[in-house]
């Protein structure tokens, strides 16, 4: 019947290639330590996969069980017809658009076991991605549109973002509910000197729910900020100098520029959620949340699950939102939405790729029900509360905080 829908999720955004050399062991405990100029490396075999949002998120989620229609763009080329290969192993290729005479999206992605990964990129057809590859049609029979990786898409960022708000406009007219992941910039690249403040005032009005990491948030908020935490942590983890008072700042900035629910990824340290009163929620569109009240005036932190061996971080964050929005489409609470995000990121870095360590819905259900053991935090944290039964963080902004 007209009208009727028929998708969970449309995933749209940014698609490539991904090469992923496995690195064994005992290389050393820096980056700079193992790519030494003149220094020749024996690795192991790599991984061919699909990579980005378009790949990553979207087949997640259809291995957690929900329906979805991927949007990206490729060229008619060799690395184009391994990617559609690829998604037509999952059945999920005919939303792609293929154009003649460009090149295709591929990433080699360098990832040591227990460093932080390196991505050499090449954005191919990704920079000529704009609101005509968006099936609005499509979308009308969808609960949820998300897009990733505007940083890495030209168009998306060219002219204070214009075309991605056009995008997101024309999607959110059409009364689907509106999700947004982003990248972190390399600061040197245009992507990077673009005014990303000024981008995000301008989108996320038309986004409801904002799914960016930590680094990525603060780097397009505050640069001065990043650039000193990137200073402190020198060849470290920069995560390790952030602390919950940073989340907080970030969060409550993101929601008075309109975005309704934001998820800030924070990598090993877990997920951080805050979302406004209940009146902004009731405009969220077609996939409102299942308890209203449960999901307004919310500030929560998530600390992530203990893997015994991380084997790859390559598109952890991406598992992390399909595990969010999975649970969030199920009709989950704000506290199990971001369990489920930190339990499918925790899957992912235990294998080489970006997908096949995702597990079905039940599978992941079952795994939080063991009582899978958590990570301690490695700072203090002033004004928050633990839930130990719930093994949860409530901040300062959280209306459940003093409840007992």
């Amino acid at each position: 019947m007209p009208g009727e829908q028929l998708i969970d999720v449309v995933v749209a955004g940014h698609i490539c290639l991904d090469v992923i050399p496995e690195f064994p062991e005992g290389l050393g405990s820096e980056l700079g330590e193992i790519l030494a100029p003149g220094k020749l490396i024996n690795v192991g075999r790599a991984a061919f996969s699909t990579g980005g949002p378009v790949s990553n998120t979207g087949l997640a989620l259809q291995r957690l069980g929900l329906k979805v229609a991927l949007m990206g763009k490729v060229g008619d080329d060799f690395f184009g017809k391994a990617i559609l290969d690829r998604l037509k192993d999952y059945g999920a290729e005919k939303g792609m658009s293929v154009v003649h005479g460009e090149a295709t999206s591929y990433t080699i992605a360098v990832a040591p076991p227990g460093i932080d990964r390196v991505f050499l990129h090449h954005p191919g057809t990704n920079d000529t991605f704009g609101p005509e590859d968006v099936n609005l049609d499509i979308v009308r029979k969808a609960k949820l549109f998300h897009l990733g990786y505007p940083p890495l898409m030209k168009r998306m960022y060219e002219n204070d973002g214009q075309e991605l708000v056009e995008i997101f406009r024309k999607v959110k007219e059409t009364g689907v509910t509106t999700s947004l992941d982003m990248s972190l910039p390399d600061p040197s690249s245009p992507s990077g000197k673009v005014n990303w403040n000024a981008i995000l005032r301008g989108v996320l009005p038309h986004v409801d729910i904002f799914l960016p990491s930590a680094e990525e948030t603060m780097f397009m908020l505050n640069k001065e900020k990043f650039f000193a935490k990137k200073k402190q942590a020198g060849a470290g983890d920069m995560l390790e100098f952030f602390d919950f008072s940073d989340l907080s700042e970030l969060g409550e900035q993101l929601l008075s520029y309109g975005a309704k629910i934001v998820g800030q990824k924070s990598g090993w340290l877990g997920f951080y959620a805050r979302t406004p009163g209940a009146e902004r929620l009731q405009r969220i569109g077609r996939a409102r949340p299942a308890d209203p009240d449960n999901w307004s005036g919310r500030e929560l932190f998530e600390p992530s699950f203990r893997v015994d061996r991380v084997v790859s971080a390559t598109g952890s964050g991406d598992s992390a939102i399909a595990g969010f929005l999975a649970a969030y489409l199920n009709g989950q609470s704000i506290e199990s939405c971001i369990k489920y995000a930190c339990a499918v990121g925790a899957q992912n870095v235990q294998v080489l790729d970006a997908v096949s360590g995702v597990r079905s819905w039940e599978e992941t259900t079952r795994q939080l029900e063991a009582g899978w053991p958590k990570i301690a935090l490695p700072f203090d944290v002033p004004g928050w509360r633990f839930d130990e039964q719930g093994q949860v963080w409530h901040g300062p902004a959280d209306k459940r905080r003093r409840r007992p």
